[in-house]
């Protein structure tokens, strides 16, 4: 018990404890699946990547719970606007995702149910919030939740019904009997392609954006369970929508403990599509290998934003190399974690608050000093091992100090010992000169009384 997790429910720090013994069960919101993902994208699902990993590190089974909406109206649009079916264009966009946000590391999660497998769960439950007087069909056909007739909205996001004004953040649409209302089930148009369309006892539709996560997290997870996550923006109105749905259905508490974490910005302004400030993982994988961008992550804590940059993934990559470096020439011992001494317990009590990665890494920095002047396998099974709960440290590290490089090894090493006889012949200027046009190459050197090494820059 001596995992301490900030609830965003209760706004404090509280300890961690698992409605079942030894079983951790967790919903994160996943994407809408419509486009390329952005990096902004990858920071969330960095932030609860890092959380499952030490939650299993601690000893939990892990059941996680990562869902893609894949019926809405930007994924329709987009479909109609390239010409094919709704189901071909979120199958191309769920293996790009799949594909870019491995190469950060990221795990796939325990579950990862697509909206269009649970319409008959989402189906039932309006069904349950219709009997209960808390949903009403508008005249419009469309399945509308009486946000005023559940009792406690606004607990998440601590805000007041009366305070919220009409046209904010919900569009008043006809036949809402409250303007906070919010929308169920979609009724069909009739310009709506047929595979936007699902048949249902309120005539032809799709569901609502917020019934989708109520629907699959019970189905998955049940009606109750530990943790569920998303970005600090969907406190509300998602994640508020969300427990009036499943509470009100259900009668129970639906989460215990609600994780959010900090924005990606551009320039100190959220990264999004709507903003056009976004770079595609894609686009930033063409500059820096994956390991690099997520250890940039890693050096923010996951409720606070990150402030997107060059710079700031060269200097991530520079404290990378400086890890990579500390590894390099040393045999890793196999070593069995002990988790009350040394660095380990450091590592460990910096986790337990609140998944403090920043903190966790100072340690492996501290541990890599040491290990610079030990040369210990011991230290260095070590230093992989714990670099391996954040998902980093576990490449070659010469293969990872010398990748990216432009030129092949066997030339690399001709100009070393070209070098080598240059300074051998006593032809200083010859060999400053050969390790200044390795340097402009990308290459740098390092001296040691074993020999001469080289790194990509």
């Amino acid at each position: 018990m001596s995992l301490r997790i900030y609830n965003t429910l209760t706004r404090a720090v509280e300890v961690f404890v698992p409605i079942e013994p030894g079983h951790v069960r967790m919903y994160v919101c996943g994407m809408t699946i419509y486009d390329l993902c952005h990096i902004g994208h990858a920071r969330m699902m960095m932030a609860f990547d890092i959380v499952q990993r030490w939650l299993k590190a601690s000893g939990y089974r892990v059941t996680y719970v990562r869902n893609i909406t894949d019926i809405e109206d930007k994924i329709i649009k987009r479909a109609l606007e390239r010409g094919i079916s709704i189901r071909e264009l979120t199958d191309e966009m769920i293996a790009a995702m799949h594909r870019d946000i491995g190469a950060l590391g990221v795990e796939r999660p325990t579950h990862e149910p697509r909206a269009t497998e649970y319409v008959g769960q989402m189906l039932d439950l309006i069904g349950l919030l219709e009997r209960k007087g808390l949903a009403y069909q508008a005249s419009n056909g469309d399945v509308n939740y009486a946000v005023r007739k559940f009792e406690g909205y606004g607990k998440l996001s601590r805000r007041n019904l009366d305070d919220l004004r009409a046209g904010e953040r919900v569009a008043v649409d006809e036949g809402k009997l409250d303007p906070l209302d919010f929308v169920l089930w979609k009724a069909a148009k009739a310009d709506e392609p047929a595979d936007a369309k699902y048949d249902g006892a309120y005539g032809p539709g799709r569901p609502g954006w917020h019934i989708e996560c109520s629907a699959m997290s019970c189905a998955v997870l049940g009606e109750t369970f530990d943790i569920h996550g998303g970005g600090m923006d969907l406190q509300f109105p998602h994640h508020e929508n969300e427990i009036a749905q499943s509470e009100g259905a259900l009668g129970k508490p639906f989460v215990r403990y609600w994780l959010h974490n900090g924005f990606l910005n551009v320039d100190n302004e959220k990264m999004s599509k709507s903003l056009g400030n976004f770079f595609t993982i894609q686009d930033v994988l063409k500059s820096y290998d994956g390991e690099t961008v997520r250890f940039f992550m890693l050096r923010t804590h996951y409720r606070s934003p990150i402030n997107y940059s060059d710079a700031a993934l060269d200097d991530a990559r520079q404290a990378l190399l400086r890890l990579y470096t500390a590894l390099d020439g040393v045999e890793a011992a196999a070593v069995e974690v002990d988790w009350a001494q040394g660095h380990a317990a450091a590592f460990k009590a910096a986790m337990d608050e609140d998944f403090n990665a920043p903190a966790a890494l100072a340690v492996l920095f501290d541990l890599a000093s040491s290990l610079n002047r030990s040369r210990s396998p011991e230290e260095a099974g070590l230093l992989k091992a714990l670099g391996a709960t954040l998902g980093v440290l576990q490449q070659v590290p010469r293969a990872y100090l010398q990748a990216g490089n432009s030129l092949d090894e066997a030339a690399i090493q001709a100009q070393i010992d070209a070098r080598a006889a240059a300074k051998a012949a006593r032809n200083f200027a010859e060999a400053d000169r050969i390790r200044a046009d390795l340097l402009a190459q990308g290459i740098v050197l390092q001296d040691s009384p074993a020999g001469t090494s080289w790194m990509k820059a």
